[in-house]
């Protein structure tokens, strides 16, 4: 089975791109290895239509925080980061999700594994499909590729090269 602990990052105000750089630096300043990224995506806004764009990418990690403290760290983070968390879907600076850590299925008051709409949404299967298509959903027991084709969102997913 292939394992692996994959983030989700995303950004849809001020400058997205450099908001990303935050924080995967960050994210290496708090021990968390980054050993692969997706490309880019620019996506619109899910939930809440009326607000600028997102630039989205998957992250895969390695670190020797357990699942709950790896989720104190990306908020921690997105506090540095400037996040401001006012209602559901709103714009933000940065948001930093776990969708998956290794086959780990777990729910506590912070944390959801895997994350619970990640299946949903393409904005999510597209760059998670781009870095580990083979990645098995420990729930649903498909592979990130057979998630996408399967997705019923319709919302675009466009690869950004050469920003």
């Amino acid at each position: 089975m292939i394992n692996g602990i994959y983030l989700l990052l995303g950004s849809n105000l001020g400058d997205r791109k450099w908001y990303l750089e935050q924080a995967r630096i960050n994210l290496i300043n708090q021990d968390i290895k980054i050993s692969d990224q997706s490309s880019l995506y620019l996506t619109p806004p899910w939930g809440y239509a009326q607000q600028p764009y997102f630039l989205n990418q998957v992250l895969q990690v390695s670190t020797s925080l357990e699942p709950e403290l790896l989720m104190a760290a990306c908020l921690q983070i997105e506090d540095i980061l400037g996040r401001v968390r006012k209602t559901r879907y709103a714009e933000r600076t940065i948001d930093i999700d776990i969708l998956y850590y290794h086959d780990i299925v777990m729910a506590t008051d912070l944390l959801t594994l895997p994350h619970p709409r990640l299946h949903t949404r393409r904005f999510t299967l597209v760059p998670m499909s781009e870095l580990a298509p083979e990645f098995i959903h420990p729930v649903l027991k498909k592979t990130q590729s057979e998630l996408l084709l399967e997705c019923l969102d319709t919302l675009p997913v466009r690869k950004l090269v050469n920003i």
